[in-house]
């Protein structure tokens, strides 16, 4: 990522930053007064996304680091363990609105909310803002391949989900429900959230554990196509969404001249930057080709 992309993906993340703890705080004041523990779930829930707006920035300042001596590969990585800190702040959110649901459901007198039509429209507008946020950010991520961005998306996209069940049980409790509801939606509320830690923690683990980006057979079909290239082999992979390392073992006739296979490294590259819509470094090892039969 250019220089110019970290500087984009700072400017989205303090956007994003400002309409969630906005969300965030008008959810929890809402919710504190009318005495919904699933609101203000939602809210605290809420509150992460700023929270992890924040860990990004962090993040993002250390990845935007020049490659050095002791960091030859450059920082990218820091945006990838900036998106595993946010898995983890969720999933610990998600364990404590169970805990919380639980411990609500076995009092002996539930709170009732006070479901008030205020209450509702406040609900409506933070659920939008959420839409708003979610799409404007994953399509900024897609845009600047930005690991962070798309991480944090998804965060703030499993809040769009808990706000429509939050919203489905303040009606349910105006209509007459029994007060129990507000719990049961916390625990689904809690649910949305380790699922949205799960699919972050899946992303960023892969990353930083080396897992393959490209299959094998995707990157010899792309080679095969050169006439120069005989066979390969030891093909593997890794990186992230908007770089990818490859290395592997080309065969190519004996008698090739240096030149030759200099030039055809770099159309290599570029092809495999152009067919998988990435930037690709290729780290290419020679070997000769001999034709056993």
């Amino acid at each position: 990522m250019t220089s110019n992309n970290f500087n984009k993906v700072k400017k989205v993340l303090w956007l994003i930053l400002i309409a969630n703890l906005s969300v965030a705080a008008l959810k929890i004041i809402v919710g504190t007064i009318i005495k919904s523990s699933s609101l203000t779930a939602d809210g605290f829930h809420s509150l992460t996304d700023g929270s992890s707006n924040i860990v990004g920035l962090i993040g993002i300042h250390f990845a935007s680091k020049p490659v050095d001596e002791e960091h030859p590969y450059g920082h990218s990585k820091f945006e990838t363990l900036a998106g595993l800190f946010i898995a983890v702040m969720l999933f610990i959110l998600g364990l404590r609105i169970i805990s919380s649901a639980f411990s609500n459901m076995l009092h002996a007198i539930p709170t009732v909310p006070e479901v008030t039509i205020p209450s509702l429209a406040a609900l409506l507008v933070t659920l939008a803002i959420n839409i708003f946020v979610a799409g404007y950010e994953f399509k900024q991520g897609t845009l600047l391949n930005s690991t962070i961005l798309i991480s944090d998306s998804l965060h703030t996209r499993s809040d769009i989900f808990v706000s429509i069940g939050v919203l489905f049980t303040l009606v349910c409790v105006r209509l007459g429900f029994p007060p129990i509801i507000d719990s049961m939606a916390s625990l689904i509320v809690s649910i949305f959230v380790l699922h949205a830690a799960y699919e972050i923690f899946s992303e960023t683990s892969g990353v930083l554990v080396d897992q393959a980006v490209v299959s094998s057979e995707e990157i010899k079909n792309i080679l095969m196509n050169f006439p120069q290239v005989k066979n390969v082999h030891k093909i593997r992979s890794r990186g992230c969404n908007h770089h990818i390392y490859i290395d592997l073992h080309l065969l190519v006739e004996p008698y090739m001249s240096i030149e030759s296979s200099h030039k055809l490294m770099h159309e290599i590259e570029e092809r495999l930057c152009f067919d998988l819509k990435k930037s690709v470094q290729a780290y290419i090892h020679l070997e000769p080709y001999y034709d056993k039969l």
